[in-house]
């Protein structure tokens, strides 16, 4: 099997890239194999890759910035898409695609379901939901994994910038109001994994009756001044270097963003569990796991520069 796996540089793709190894040839381009943010090229890279399944975590997902370069988010999270889902709907090539809680505005307190009404907030929110759109219209086999506050232990991203200002800062401001499921890269890599390798020789089956968006994020709910909170306890509790002393909860409107964030990121999983058979772990075991080798990487690194 030949598998095109977009972004391995990125948090998603790396985490999936060794789950997938053992399936058979990975196809990982690099930006100047497979451009997204030229969706014209990639035609000719599908002719010559010719992939027997797609996975396509790569994406435009620097949010504030978007609000300023909102033509090539869109090329980026839809327009690229839209290309790949049309070239892999002709040939009935599987096709796995990645999408955000950014979809929704944010109101209310129940979690969003796979059908809740979709009403971004921002470019980076248009963008993706377009490129949902999109691939749903191409009408070929395709899952989309709808998921939020992704990190891991490498990247950039909020745990390794809470790890650093903790270790610098005695006190952080963190927004309060914001509440959603901080889910790490292994989480979301795994779950797809349990989707996928069972089921390699029916997937177009498979996507056809079960397909089309599944929310895919941790168990619980939590703000990110929560969050914050977490890591910093559990860094603590590992030896690492914490000069932090207070944890301030703050208000969405006192830390004023270009892009405007959805308030309520709650997502309803029970869609993954009921068609999927799929359960991911708690926000706090995942962390958990990730603090472990987040640590790991901070001692090889504290070796590297005595050696």
């Amino acid at each position: 099997m030949r598998i095109l796996l977009t972004g391995t540089g990125g948090q998603v793709g790396g985490a999936l890239q060794p789950l997938l190894a053992r399936l058979g040839t990975i196809i990982a381009p690099d930006i100047n194999e497979f451009d997204l943010s030229k969706p014209d090229r990639l035609v000719g890279g599908l002719d010559t890759f010719q992939p027997d399944l797609i996975i396509n975590p790569a994406a435009y997902t620097a949010v504030d910035r978007a609000e300023d370069e909102c033509e090539l988010a869109f090329r980026i999270n839809a327009g690229g898409p839209e290309v790949i889902a049309q070239w892999a709907a002709k040939r009935r090539v599987p096709l796995v695609h990645f999408s955000t809680d950014y979809v929704f505005d944010g109101s209310g307190k129940a979690p969003w379901r796979e059908d809740s009404p979709t009403r971004p907030l921002s470019v980076y929110g248009a963008s993706k939901l377009a490129g949902d759109t999109a691939i749903c219209a191409a009408g070929g086999p395709h899952l989309i994994a709808r998921t939020s506050w992704v990190y891991a232990a490498k990247g950039a991203n909020f745990l390794r910038t809470i790890a650093r200002l903790a270790a610098e800062r005695k006190e952080l401001r963190i927004v309060a109001d914001q509440i959603g499921a901080p889910t790490t890269a292994r989480t979301i890599a795994n779950a797809i994994a349990d989707i996928v390798l069972p089921n390699l020789s029916n997937l177009n089956e498979l996507f056809a009756r079960k397909g089309g968006v599944v929310n895919l994020v941790c168990v619980g709910e939590t703000s990110w001044h929560g969050f914050a909170s977490a890591i910093v306890t559990s860094l603590r509790s590992r030896g690492l270097p914490v000069e932090v002393e207070r944890i301030v909860p703050i208000a969405t409107a006192d830390f004023p963003t270009k892009a405007k964030r959805p308030g309520n990121s709650r997502l309803d999983v029970s869609r993954l569990n009921r068609q999927f058979g799929v359960v991911t772990p708690t926000w706090q075991k995942a962390l958990s796991l990730e603090l472990n080798d987040f640590v790991a990487l901070q001692h090889q690194a504290a070796q590297r520069a005595n050696s």
